[in-house]
């Protein structure tokens, strides 16, 4: 049962999972919007319309519950929040799996919602690798080519830059963003991100993201291949690849050099907040300049897509 503090009502951690999962069910926004444009050849939307859905998803998904449960939807960034003191550690295991858990039910709609329209693309066959492949609809996969290292690189640099971006929304010391705005604000960083950086392996920046739908085409019919094998002209045959750990752990890694990078280089020189006489707080430097301006405080953390 919510616990009744003054006007407002605190809810217990389970109702906040249960929002979670609402919330990265909008993750049906991006594969939905992969699957229009993969089973319709590119006739029915391009590469930017994807992306767009994805951003679109993004920005919703943290209307709906950034005012209950802090618009978590991503491990890597909630990670990032424990290791600066933001989130307390007992709550990332159940946060992320309560991520991947909506990321998996989002598939399953997408799934259904365009199962006639996939099995017609794959000639009746759910297939990994070859001209017809579903799967990447759903998760993602390297291009072929592109060597592992590179998709590491990829994925540590995406998720550090996310972070880079969006730690300063919600930062009181560096002129925050209005909190009506956070979710067009992040979700034009994510949409960059997409647009910019996802040429070599998918751009996932989010562990929850890819293994949820991973799961979840592991589970409809699409086989253990999903994590285990990929396409290749030079064997013309499968090889062994396992590239599904790359978007789980190499994001983990971005986000805690980004937030580090953040806090060395931007946070650690930025004015210290004082109180002021009348009980609010302000901006100040340390020599005897003139106080900044006087920006809200927000409670709501971001941590998006």
């Amino acid at each position: 049962m919510p616990v009744i503090i003054g006007c407002g009502i605190k809810w217990p951690l389970t109702f906040s999972l249960t929002v979670k999962h609402l919330a990265s069910l909008l993750q049906l926004f991006g594969c939905s919007g992969a699957a229009q444009v993969k089973t319709g050849r590119d006739m029915k939307g391009q590469f930017l319309s994807a992306n767009l859905s994805f951003a679109v998803g993004v920005m919703s998904a943290m209307y709906l519950c950034m005012g209950v449960s802090g618009a978590h939807l991503n491990p890597a960034v909630s990670l990032s929040f424990c290791v600066l003191g933001d989130l307390p550690w007992k709550k990332l295991l159940p946060y992320s799996l309560s991520q991947v858990l909506g990321a998996y039910l989002a598939s399953a709609v997408v799934f259904v919602m365009y199962y006639d329209a996939i099995m017609n693309y794959g000639g009746g066959v759910l297939t990994v690798f070859g001209p017809n492949e579903t799967a990447s609809i759903f998760a993602t996969y390297p291009t072929e080519g592109v060597s592992l290292q590179t998709n590491i690189f990829d994925q540590v640099v995406g998720t550090a830059t996310l972070l880079l971006c969006i730690l300063p929304l919600n930062d009181k010391r560096n002129r925050p963003a209005p909190e009506a705005l956070l979710p067009p604000i992040v979700a034009t960083v994510v949409l960059g991100i997409a647009m910019s950086m996802s040429s070599n392996c998918g751009g996932a920046i989010n562990p929850a993201r890819d293994l949820g739908p991973r799961l979840f085409t592991l589970t409809a019919g699409w086989g253990v291949e999903v994590f285990t094998f990929k396409w290749s002209k030079s064997c013309q045959t499968k090889c062994f690849d396992y590239f599904f750990w790359v978007p789980l752990v190499a994001p983990l890694v971005g986000a805690v050099l980004g937030s580090f990078f953040y806090q060395v280089f931007i946070q650690w020189h930025l004015p210290e907040l004082e109180p002021e006489n009348n009980g609010q707080t302000q901006l100040t430097e340390s020599t005897d300049e003139e106080p900044l301006e006087e920006k809200e405080v927000f409670h709501i953390k971001v941590a998006a897509l």
